[in-house]
């Protein structure tokens, strides 16, 4: 037998057991939607798919693929596979509708993906407030909205939301962010304006002044409006994400130009109510106390005689009294947890306002 004929029966023989296993996964993925039906008519077939989304049993679920992971594909690829699976099973009937800040082709877009899969219906919306009133209104189950980027900073307009609305806090995403140089310019030498978001622009600021000095750098309301805009443009180019380039159709020229490697920008969910504990979460508190002296320890006392671990904190003004402020403060535990319940119960006792925006599963950080 030749060498060439071996190798053939070879393949063959390995595309036998890759087709064998390709029905046996098929099988498999038929028979968990079938359970996932199951809970569903033991729940009331009749009731839309938001009452039948758990968070918190998600998070269970990704965190065991995490934990079982022993590779070749990485831990970015298997949480993608199971996170495509549990949303077509929810979707069987009827797709979860969530509300974001587009347009298409966004980071916030893809957030959405990241979070809920692609069997969600996805609701572009032009505002952050305009996903605070689709959720609010019951026109989404769920909206995602940018908090907070670690380079630059808060989203102040997502907390203000906050004081308005009694929407809660469901989940939380943290997104890695690549920014792209993308044109139909051949190289940088035919580029005049490059269009983005100013945060776009600020997180490639030094990229930019390496690479496209002198060049007119134009704000604009977002990365998607920007691609949109240089579609057409040969002399003109765009920082966005390689989705907005996909949507317009326009080559990436060059990619990652963001400043710092580990650009990453954290986006909330929301929704109407608070979900059980899933073991890892995160609880995020609108906090106000009595002007004077002291204010923000008597506020802080309570988390440290209870042992719980403060991770953020962030003021705003407040929408009565002039130099009035709040805070935002993000908490380890739930609600439910023994430690956060008794914290929560003495700073009732010291606060002018002491509210749950939410508790929900901490952020699993996966490479974009």
């Amino acid at each position: 037998m030749t060498d060439s004929k071996k190798l053939t029966d070879k393949l063959g023989s390995i595309r036998k057991e890759i087709d064998s296993l390709d029905e046996a996964i098929q099988e498999l993925i038929c028979e968990r939607a079938r359970l996932a039906f199951k809970v569903r008519e033991s729940k009331g077939a009749s009731r839309g798919a938001v009452d039948y989304f758990r968070p918190e049993r998600e998070a269970q679920v990704l965190r065991g693929v995490l934990e079982r992971n022993q590779g070749p594909l990485s831990d970015s690829e298997m949480l993608r596979l199971f996170r495509e699976i549990m949303s077509a099973c929810l979707a069987q009937q009827e797709p979860l509708k969530v509300a974001y800040l587009g347009p298409e082709g966004t980071f916030t877009q893809q957030a959405v993906n990241r979070h809920f899969g692609h069997s969600v219906h996805a609701l572009s919306m032009p505002s952050i407030d305009d996903v605070f009133e689709r959720v609010q209104a019951g026109d989404a189950d769920f909206g995602v909205v940018p908090v907070e980027n670690s380079t630059q900073g808060i989203v102040s307009h997502t907390l203000d939301m906050f004081l308005l609305s009694d929407l809660r806090i469901c989940g939380e995403i943290e997104l890695r962010v690549h920014q792209n140089l993308l044109t139909l310019a051949g190289t940088v030498a035919q580029i005049e304006r490059v269009y983005s978001h100013e945060q776009s622009l600020s997180q490639c600021k030094s990229w930019l002044r390496t690479h496209l000095p002198g060049v007119e750098l134009i704000a604009v309301g977002s990365n998607s409006e920007a691609a949109r805009r240089v579609r057409n443009a040969p002399e003109a180019a765009a920082i966005a994400g390689r989705s907005a380039a996909d949507v317009y159709g326009l080559p990436v020229l060059f990619s990652d130009i963001e400043d710092r490697p580990d650009n990453t920008t954290r986006f909330l969910v929301i929704g109407r109510q608070i979900f059980e504990p899933s073991g890892k979460d995160k609880t995020t508190l609108l906090l106000s106390g009595h002007e004077g002296p002291g204010l923000l320890y008597s506020l802080l006392k309570p988390l440290q005689e209870h042992a719980v671990n403060m991770t953020r904190i962030e003021s705003r003004p407040a929408r009565q009294g002039k130099w009035a402020y709040v805070f935002f403060v993000d908490l380890e535990g739930h609600v439910k947890d023994s430690n956060v319940k008794e914290a929560l119960a003495d700073l009732k006792k010291v606060s002018k306002l002491s509210r749950v925006l939410g508790s929900y599963p901490r952020a699993i950080l996966e490479e974009s």
